[in-house]
């Protein structure tokens, strides 16, 4: 005997009720945020005449016989050091351990095994590449 249920009930839901109710409430955000009035503070802000200045570079070089250059003038390193100092855009001691740093490399530079100039970025990292490779190969 074969019992069957009159009352199936079917899976299915229609959306399209759940869409209208989804489109009315963006309608009626929409049109209520375009009349509330923001409570924002009327500020006189401050003009400015002056442009914002960028940042001035230099270019530091160093040649083979340790002679230093600013920007294609050549410098003894104290007065690169006050150039550097009076640009103010490090500050004192960086620059003088940086500076203090650079005397000992030049003090022992004739001690390095390879010195690598970096005029070009691609030369001398093929250069270092190199010089590693032959290092790690031997």
């Amino acid at each position: 005997m074969a019992l069957r249920s009159r009352n199936k009930v079917t899976p299915n839901f229609n959306m399209s009720s759940m869409t209208d109710i989804v489109f009315l409430l963006l309608i009626f955000f929409m049109l209520t945020s375009t009349l509330v009035s923001p409570n924002a503070l009327k500020l006189l802000l401050p003009n400015s005449k002056s442009k914002t200045l960028e940042k001035q570079t230099i270019s530091i070089s160093i040649d083979k016989n340790i002679n230093f250059y600013i920007d294609e003038n050549q410098v003894d390193i104290n007065e690169l050091e006050t150039r550097l100092i009076n640009r103010n855009l490090d500050s004192d001691s960086s620059i003088k351990t940086r500076i203090n740093k650079a005397k000992d490399e030049i003090l022992l530079a004739d001690k390095f095994d390879y010195i690598v100039e970096n005029n070009i970025l691609e030369t001398s990292y093929s250069k270092v590449l190199e010089l590693v490779n032959s290092f790690i190969n031997e």
